[in-house]
């Protein structure tokens, strides 16, 4: 069975019991394990800025844009930067670009292989048994990108099904892009069933999963209905824009994109000449000498905390990243390559490292926050491993092993995945407690609470 190292073995959690069954469970092995091919970069790798070659420095009409906007107000801020970038309504890159998978621009771990969307799968399964068994949750998604993700956890879903047959279950996405919410459900629902559509709503989209699961689309998660929910962001808060900050001799200075005087059509990083009111984000014992901190990421974190605290649920984040200690993490990804961040705008993606001590921070102590863990650690503990030996045994072609066997290695190597991604959650105060007021009874001496994937699980 399923337990805790060291812990008490007679009774163990319901969902480590769960994720055994479902383990060795003859499920089919997609022909899509992994989807497309491992590429030579992913967006985990730290940027470096060089000299790009000259045709690459294009005028691009969001360069324009910013052009004009910088001659109109002055240098902008690095956050200001990546939203228009990224999410402006006529040029943002997110919006008109299907920026994923091998003809994208980066992969990402449920493109590689189905065992990464499985076992997250299982993660919301027991914890939804562990915390109760509710009639009902919502699975709500921040930037679902392909639905690739949804799609393996919606199997695990119908695979699991006399588990979960009294529960009403229904999906949620927060998506800004037209063009991925397309793809989504194109990926998600029956195409025999049209799907209701309303621009000027809340809920601008809607229909039915394959598995006859209702599924909604929103722009903001503060559209989507509050209630007992279970939320995921899987490398989500990493293109949420960021402020920089430099530390200098006269104090903490921001980094701002200005024009290059000597190059018309060309940007670059200056300092601020004095203080910005973004400096209240820093921390008053920061030690670092540069920090990144992104003000949007902190408001959903608490609007998630909030929900979470009220109405229960969990949720997960991963997402690479560190626990307050990187500096400069801003590049840029085309083409599966780095790019420079100021380099043909619109034409790339931006990211930066997600600072999970100032996620930690924006929770205010109104839930409980465990991570982050390693990917590879985390997927270890929800036994990726066995799941991988019954795909292996159930696969009857050659080339289907080795796509499983490179995509575990791209998951759990350290050297590529593994050490860069980490997971992090957030959970209800009384989870922890009631887990907790379980071990004494038993007299366990394990001083932490058993969850999914963030403890150290054997097979016993």
């Amino acid at each position: 069975m399923w337990a805790c190292q060291d812990a008490y073995p007679s009774s163990p959690p319901p969902g480590r019991s769960l994720v055994r069954s479902w383990l060795g469970m003859n499920a089919l092995v997609r022909r899509g394990v992994a989807r497309v091919g491992i590429p030579c970069i992913w967006r985990g790798k730290c940027f470096s800025s060089g000299n790009e070659p000259a045709e690459s420095n294009r005028v691009t009409p969001m360069l324009r844009h910013l052009m004009y906007k910088i001659k109109s107000t002055g240098p902008i801020s690095v956050a200001e930067y990546m939203k228009e970038v990224l999410t402006n309504p006529a040029k943002g890159y997110y919006v008109h670009h299907d920026m994923l998978g091998e003809k994208g621009d980066f992969i990402t771990s449920p493109e590689i292989s189905q065992i990464f969307g499985e076992l997250l799968g299982i993660w919301f399964v027991s914890e939804w048994m562990t915390s109760g068994k509710s009639t009902a949750f919502q699975l709500v998604e921040l930037g679902p990108g392909r639905g690739t993700l949804a799609g393996d956890i919606l199997r695990v879903f119908s695979q699991l099904g006399s588990v979960l047959k009294t529960c009403d279950i229904s999906i949620h996405l927060v998506e800004v892009s037209q063009k991925l919410s397309e793809i989504q459900a194109l990926t998600l629902t029956e195409e025999k069933l049209p799907l209701e559509r309303d621009a000027e709503s809340l809920v601008y989209m809607k229909g039915v999963t394959k598995s006859g699961i209702p599924i909604s689309w929103y722009r903001d998660l503060k559209d989507v209905p509050k209630g007992y929910s279970f939320y995921l962001a899987h490398e989500f808060f990493d293109a949420l824009p960021v402020h920089k900050f430099q530390k200098t001799p006269q104090g903490w200075r921001e980094v701002l994109v200005d024009i290059d005087p000597q190059v018309s059509d060309k940007l670059r990083f200056v300092l601020a000449p004095c203080a910005t009111p973004a400096e209240a984000f820093i921390q008053h014992d920061e030690r670092r000498d540069h920090v990144e901190v992104c003000p949007d990421a902190g408001i959903i974190i608490q609007e998630l905390s909030e929900r979470i605290a009220l109405a229960g649920g969990a949720a997960l984040i991963a997402d690479y990243g560190h626990d307050g200690t990187k500096t400069d993490t801003f590049r840029g990804f085309c083409g599966h390559q780095l790019h420079d961040v100021l380099i043909a705008p619109g034409t790339a993606d931006l990211t930066a490292d997600v600072d999970f001590s100032y996620l930690r921070r924006m929770a205010q102590g109104k839930v409980a926050s465990l991570g982050p863990v390693e990917q590879r650690t985390f997927l270890k503990n929800m036994g990726i491993d066995v799941r991988l030996k019954v795909l292996l045994d159930k696969a009857d072609e050659p080339s289907l092993k080795q796509q499983l066997l490179r995509g575990y290695d791209m998951l759990m190597n350290p050297q590529k995945m593994g050490e860069r991604f980490n997971f992090f959650a957030l959970l209800p105060h009384q989870r922890l407690h009631d887990a907790s007021q379980e071990r004494n009874a038993r007299q366990s001496k394990i001083p932490t609470s058993s969850v999914a994937g963030f403890d150290e699980l054997v097979w016993q």
